[in-house]
């Protein structure tokens, strides 16, 4: 009997030209087949607020209704400013609230991320981990993987075109998939 590992996603961008995006159709498409990916939608919420702890807006709710539908997450997200994107943040606001409703307690999670810049996305990275943190997320802490994109690396279709970077991104996916496997292990979820 084989299992599968419902992982959602988030995509940090909300630009329609994001090569994040693109990103995240080749790591799903570089895989371990026993991952199913649903991607977690971050930009219709509006800016979150404790006003709202007390009736969550719809797109909240269902925020944190996919969130809580996964097995794990994996973060795929550019670097704003040497931190993360506005959205993504406002997105992990709202899912780690109100307080004891925390959707990112003891889940398995990990943080990817290209841009056009040689040191990739690393200082965004460790912005993100340290809020992952404080979200008692179950973060996958190697390997790291900061890709420098070049125009035509990835496909409309995910196809990645550079043999290194596609060895690369399919270990990661690999340990990403046994990560996965260790924390639920130890922590499962439902």
């Amino acid at each position: 009997m084989s299992t599968t590992y419902r992982v959602g996603y988030f995509v940090g961008s909300l630009s329609s030209t994001s090569i994040n995006r693109l990103l995240s159709r080749a790591l799903i498409r570089l895989a371990p087949e026993d991952l199913e990916f649903t991607e977690i939608p971050i930009g219709g919420l509006p800016l979150y607020s404790p006003d709202y702890d007390e009736d969550y807006p719809p797109e909240a709710r269902a925020l944190k209704d996919a969130i809580a539908a996964s097995q794990a997450v994996l973060f795929v997200t550019p670097e704003y400013n040497r931190s993360i994107p506005g959205a993504l943040k406002n997105a992990i606001d709202w899912a780690s609230r109100p307080k004891g409703t925390n959707s990112f307690h003891h889940l398995p999670a990990a943080v990817i991320g290209a841009s056009p810049g040689k040191i990739g996305t690393a200082v965004g990275q460790q912005s993100l981990r340290a809020v992952l943190s404080f979200c008692n997320a179950r973060q996958m802490t190697a390997p790291e993987a900061y890709v420098t994109f070049t125009p035509g690396l990835v496909t409309a279709d995910g196809e990645v075109t550079d043999p290194s970077v596609e060895a690369f991104l399919t270990a990661y996916m690999q340990e990403f998939r046994d990560h996965v496997v260790r924390v639920l292990t130890v922590l499962p979820r439902a």
